[in-house]
């Protein structure tokens, strides 16, 4: 994957997180069909964070195959979430919240994972090149 594509997932990453982290006043505006921007921007931070960390892997390496892992349940997270919910707003009820909150933690934990682990071997990569 290019540079200029990953750093514009890494930049629509930190977009929709910032959005979020500081409760801009679109999140609760609804998409067409009814899903609010918070939920759309969530699932964007959790692909293009995921999508990121494939595009700085190289291919047929640990790191990779976590990328892709990574990748596979950021798309999946939001079509979970909803079937769990049974709503756009993904309001919860029941045992089907704490479900819900551990599957979004997992997830987050395992992109975020592949993402510091995909920008530090980039990093150690420039370091042994100028050394």
């Amino acid at each position: 994957m290019s540079k200029a594509i990953v750093s514009s997932l890494l930049i629509l990453a930190a977009f929709a997180l910032l959005s979020l982290v500081f409760g801009a006043s679109y999140l609760e505006t609804t998409l067409p069909g009814g899903l609010p921007i918070g939920n759309a921007l969530a699932a964007i931070v959790l692909c293009a964070a995921a999508g990121s960390a494939v595009g700085l892997s190289a291919r047929r390496t640990a790191l990779r195959r976590l990328s892709v892992i990574s990748l596979v349940g950021a798309v999946a997270w939001l079509p979970l979430s909803i079937a769990l919910a049974g709503n756009l707003n993904l309001n919860f009820h029941g045992d089907n919240g704490v479900i819900w909150l551990t599957l979004s933690a997992v997830i987050a934990a395992i992109v975020l994972c592949a993402l510091i682990w995909a920008l530090v071997s980039i990093l150690l990569r420039l370091l042994r090149k100028n050394a």
